[in-house]
């Protein structure tokens, strides 16, 4: 039953400890967390994505959200939603398919949890973005989004152990009251 169930999106550039930080949350909060769809369907491609693809992303993101939602206790751990798909979509494509966007416009979130850039990259074959100014790039497209959200969000800095203990503070004060 996803009555009730608070939806918390962690979004960030890439490389910034989304998805460990996602995990751990889950882990403390006792719940489930929905993992990066992109990072599944990519590996399974075998040629370059397209712009197709960043939609078909979207659409197993979404599918994956909707059936955890079912399993969650009290919240749901994001690890991302679709901004990023449109930030990404946007940066190589210059342009945003409308099924996405249309999405976004829908989709119900209760707080988001802003990945800082103070984590060592790590080269991934799927990344894209590893130069300093790229990173910044995006971190401050992200704090847009989330500033004009509307939504409760927390700027995650630091060690694993100071982000985690950070997004669970801002958890508690914002989400579980």
């Amino acid at each position: 039953m996803t009555d009730g169930v608070k939806k918390i999106v962690v979004i960030g550039p890439e490389s910034t400890g989304k998805s460990t930080l996602s995990a751990a949350l889950a882990e403390e909060l006792q719940t489930v967390w929905v993992a990066e769809y992109a990072r599944e369907y990519l590996e399974q491609l075998n040629m370059p994505y397209t712009k197709d693809d960043l939609t078909e992303i979207a659409k197993g993101q979404l599918k994956q959200e909707d059936e955890l939602a079912e399993q969650a206790n009290r919240c749901l751990i994001c690890d991302t939603d679709l901004h990023v798909i449109k930030v990404w979509s946007e940066a190589k494509y210059n342009s945003c398919d409308r099924y996405i966007t249309e999405q976004i416009a829908t989709r119900q979130y209760d707080m988001y949890l802003l990945t800082y850039i103070d984590t060592e990259w790590e080269d991934d074959p799927l990344r894209e973005h590893p130069a300093p100014e790229e990173r910044t790039y995006f971190y401050n497209i992200y704090r847009d989004i989330v500033q004009n959200s509307n939504l409760p969000w927390a700027d995650i800095r630091g060690a694993h152990e100071e982000r985690l203990k950070t997004a669970l503070y801002a958890i508690k004060r914002h989400i579980l009251l």
